[in-house]
């Protein structure tokens, strides 16, 4: 079993900013992909920014320039730095990594934190 401990989120006026972080721990050898959805009330969860085990990191266009994904891996953690913050961000934010114990690779998905911004 693995734990995902998310935390930054937040209110915030537009243009402003906020960095999530999220850190696994428990029972696996490696992680590999890690990465940010989001998910509106009555949206689709969509991909945000996801940052392979090399530091490869890939963007959705809305956030691209804006946003920046990192991880530590010493502390199994991924973060998304969110800059010049719009009401259009506003949203449920989960992070999502894939752990490796043994020979089998396993999804795991946050509960979710709360990033509302305002006007």
């Amino acid at each position: 079993q693995v734990q995902l401990m998310e935390s930054g989120g937040g209110l915030v006026q537009a243009g402003g900013s906020l960095r999530l972080s999220c850190a696994a721990s428990g029972s696996f050898r490696k992680i590999n992909n890690m990465g940010w959805y989001r998910q509106a009330p009555g949206q689709q969860r969509e991909l945000v920014a996801t940052i392979t085990s090399g530091g490869i990191t890939n963007y959705a266009d809305s956030v691209r320039g804006r946003f920046f994904v990192s991880r530590d891996n010493a502390k199994n953690t991924v973060y998304l730095q969110m800059d010049s913050l719009k009401p259009e961000d506003t949203a449920m934010y989960f992070c999502k990594v894939y752990t490796v114990l043994r020979i089998l690779e396993h999804r795991y998905w946050g509960q979710g934190t709360q990033v509302t911004v305002s006007s």
